[in-house]
């Protein structure tokens, strides 16, 4: 630090961007930490909707056998599962595969260069796989329930069109994935140390609030993993009908995340930083 009076000049640490992922990556496939990240994927996102799915399945189990309105968890409950389960598996999964657990959040990392067309496929199945287990867990332990409460499927809700719950999730998606790469933005983690320690806490909180907002419209979505997995194992026409909207919204929302953050956000700060640079001090 320079003393009072000296002349001295502040030169702010210079950041560069890592480089993008490479489109195709073929010597993952020979290291063995890209199939430890596939196994935490699949795994967390096996847990994520074993918890999930049978907090919703328990609360209309509860609501439907007693006469007390609050009875049961509730939607904000619900919420609260489903956003607290994210904390937890990205801060325990970060460090190994990055804390995907959503194959919308891994289309967004891909398209944004962070990950590898390879990884990006992998961890998709790995991560519906993971799903499908996880819910095939609820039914063994309660299959009765599990019939009877609807599987914690994702459906459309009556009343509502089909361009209601495709924006929806759309929206819901966007919210969330945007909020990914606003908490583990490189440039961030460089700055304030504490970013990365922070980072799954605003994830979890974007889960809880879009399920907060959207679970009266399609159940909240968001994850074509989680609506993947409850799918398949409970099997309902109406669930596979509506079941498009669950992959097409919130890929798109994730689209559109990663080019209002990486092309608009990015870029536009990026072109204000070389302005400032360009002026001449005073």
């Amino acid at each position: 630090m320079a003393k009072e009076g000296e002349n001295s000049t502040f030169h702010a640490r210079d950041y560069v961007d890592p480089p993008p992922a490479p489109l195709i990556d073929a010597s993952e496939l020979k290291k063995w930490s890209f199939y430890r990240a596939l196994i935490a994927e699949f795994i967390a996102t096996m847990l994520f909707l074993y918890i999930t799915v049978l907090t919703v399945i328990g609360h209309k189990s509860q609501v439907a056998t007693s006469p007390d309105a609050c009875s049961g968890v509730g939607l904000l409950g619900i919420a609260w599962a489903f956003g607290g389960m994210i904390f937890i598996l990205v801060y325990c999964t970060a460090g190994i595969s990055g804390g995907h657990i959503n194959p919308a959040v891994t289309f967004g990392l891909f398209l944004a260069r962070k990950v590898s067309l390879i990884r990006a496929i992998a961890y998709m199945v790995a991560q519906s796989l993971g799903a499908i287990c996880g819910v095939g867990m609820v039914k063994a332990f309660q299959s009765a329930y599990y019939n009877r409460y609807g599987g914690g499927a994702n459906t459309l809700a009556d009343g509502y069109s089909t361009g209601t719950g495709l924006g929806a999730e759309i929206i819901g998606t966007f919210v969330l994935v945007y909020t990914v790469f606003s908490a583990t933005d490189p440039k961030r983690k460089a700055r304030d140390s504490h970013v990365p320690v922070l980072a799954p806490l605003p994830i979890g909180f974007a889960v809880f609030m879009v399920h907060l907002a959207t679970i009266p419209i399609t159940g909240t979505g968001i994850n074509p993993a989680r609506s993947i997995g409850a799918a398949v194992v409970f099997n309902n026409k109406k669930a596979w009908d509506d079941h498009w909207i669950f992959w097409v919204g919130p890929m798109i929302g994730a689209a559109i995340a990663a080019f209002y953050h990486q092309f608009i956000l990015r870029a536009g700060a990026a072109k204000a930083l070389g302005s400032f640079r360009s002026q001449t001090h005073v």
